[in-house]
């Protein structure tokens, strides 16, 4: 693949489809021992925050928080901080 001067690259087709990555879908990078792996992210609680209405208001900000960093700890194996 060759690097544009924006950083880009294009993910050929064969990987896509591997992926099940359609156009406008969201990756993920890996780094991991001076390698990069690349795969479908996954929807969380931070990246989808306002698309739905709360059944109430006002919200818990401090219960948001506290399952996004949750959510993040399970995701990168750690503990919520």
């Amino acid at each position: 693949m060759t690097l544009t001067r924006k950083g880009q690259v294009t993910i050929p087709a064969v990987i896509r489809k591997m992926l099940g990555l359609e156009p406008n879908k969201q990756v993920a990078f890996e780094i991991e021992a001076g390698e990069v792996r690349i795969k479908a992210a996954r929807a969380t609680l931070e990246a989808a925050y306002g698309a739905v209405k709360p059944l109430t208001r006002p919200e818990d900000f401090e219960r948001v928080a506290q399952i996004a960093q949750e959510e993040h700890a399970q995701q990168v194996g750690g503990t919520p901080g």
